[in-house]
């Protein structure tokens, strides 16, 4: 199944804030957690990640820190800030009422007979 730009693109900052509060990461590991947890279902690309991270470290929603990895190599570490757990839980806010107002739509709406004819 193919996710729709504006919506990976709506759910972007929410998502990356989200798994930036479960700890510090470097990107390639946001990469690769948004993988995890789409079970495979988006990829995202470093030209979709990166600036979205320099936005929100712009915005002071995350900060960034040089670090060494195992292997010693360099990596940018980034930290959700006090402000961006503040964006997180407003933006979580937005997307309850968002699913909520879809869920009813959804439980009540007749369903296609399948969603693959719908786009065809």
């Amino acid at each position: 199944m193919r996710i729709d730009k504006d919506l990976v693109a709506a759910s972007a900052t929410p998502l990356v804030l989200g798994i930036l509060a479960d700890g510090d990461l470097y990107g390639y590991a946001i990469l690769k957690r948004v993988g995890e947890l789409s079970g495979g279902r988006m990829q995202w690309t470093d030209g979709m990640l990166y600036p979205l991270l320099h936005r929100l470290e712009r915005l002071g929603h995350v900060s960034s820190s040089w670090g060494t990895s195992e292997s010693g190599r360099r990596r940018k570490h980034y930290t959700i800030t006090s402000t961006g757990r503040a964006a997180l839980a407003e933006r979580q806010a937005q997307w309850t009422v968002v699913a909520d107002a879809l869920r009813q739509v959804w439980e009540t709406a007749p369903r296609p007979a399948t969603v693959v004819e719908a786009w065809a």
